[in-house]
């Protein structure tokens, strides 16, 4: 765990207690003032998360727009990422609309996604802000609660069911089963129509672009040529033989030993 402009310490947010909602309780993060405030709590892996629970302390003190805690909780943001940082993560909750009277405490975000990490942001930042806010941002949590499944690669109410073999990294959403991506050669909600097969070749079709020189073989359900583009739309793309050199010290294009003079040999291992 870990917050910015610590007080009170992190981990008090992630203890199971939420009976005393005071900062004299023990039983709740504290930040001090500032203009931005964070605090995250590491899973430990790459986790199925259905929705993400917020106690936000309220000093014992009736939960209303008559508690000053409501001004410092509006705008709050709720990001799950990989890292420790927000920006390379997803956003599952920012406020927009919330005042001093209508914020909830506790609040149920939904975050159906897949992450490790938990991060709870505010800032003070930009203003002007809106009636109500404080004048600084706090991260002052009694406790984060994070609903999901306890092991990755299974979904459903018990999380018992194991996610389709063919699901990329057997990561599925955790409420359908819906594979996030496929491995290679394979497409479909579940991952289940094999690309290979020649009967089910014009469904991966439709995936392709369409300036894969052979889209049926050499394409995945994401669109890109994995193999060889159009001569014709390399041609186009690539008019000069210079840009091409160019291409091809950056790592991004190959050439074949037999056909160097020509741009029709190359095989451009991007997007089309």
């Amino acid at each position: 765990m870990y917050n910015s402009y610590s007080y009170f310490s992190a981990d008090r947010a992630v203890d199971g207690l939420k009976s005393d909602l005071s900062f004299s309780g023990g039983q709740c993060a504290a930040s001090e003032n500032g203009q931005t405030a964070k605090w995250g709590v590491d899973l430990g892996e790459i986790l199925s998360v259905h929705h993400i629970l917020i106690q936000y302390t309220t000093r014992n003190r009736v939960w209303n727009e008559s508690n000053y805690n409501t001004k410092d909780m509006l705008g709050f943001s709720v990001y799950l990422s990989n890292t420790t940082s927000r920006k390379n993560g997803i956003l599952c909750f920012k406020d927009t609309h919330f005042t001093t009277a209508t914020i909830p405490n506790p609040i149920n975000i939904s975050c159906p996604f897949h992450g490790r990490y938990v991060i709870y942001y505010n800032n003070r930042t930009h203003p002007p802000y809106p009636d109500g806010y404080s004048s600084y941002a706090y991260s002052d949590l009694c406790e984060v609660e994070v609903y999901g499944c306890p092991k990755p690669g299974y979904y459903g109410e018990n999380c018992s069911i194991p996610c389709p073999n063919n699901c990329l990294e057997h990561l599925c959403d955790i409420v359908e089963g819906t594979c996030l991506d496929c491995v290679e050669g394979y497409t479909g909600p579940m991952c289940s129509e094999d690309c290979s097969n020649s009967l089910r070749r014009n469904i991966c079709q439709e995936n392709c672009s369409n300036n894969c020189r052979i889209p049926l073989d050499f394409c995945n359900i994401t669109g890109p040529c994995s193999y060889v583009c159009l001569e014709e739309w390399i041609l186009k793309a690539y008019n000069a033989r210079a840009k091409v050199k160019t291409l091809l010290n950056n790592g991004n294009l190959h050439y074949s030993k037999n056909k160097q003079a020509t741009l029709a040999a190359v095989v451009f291992r991007k997007h089309c």
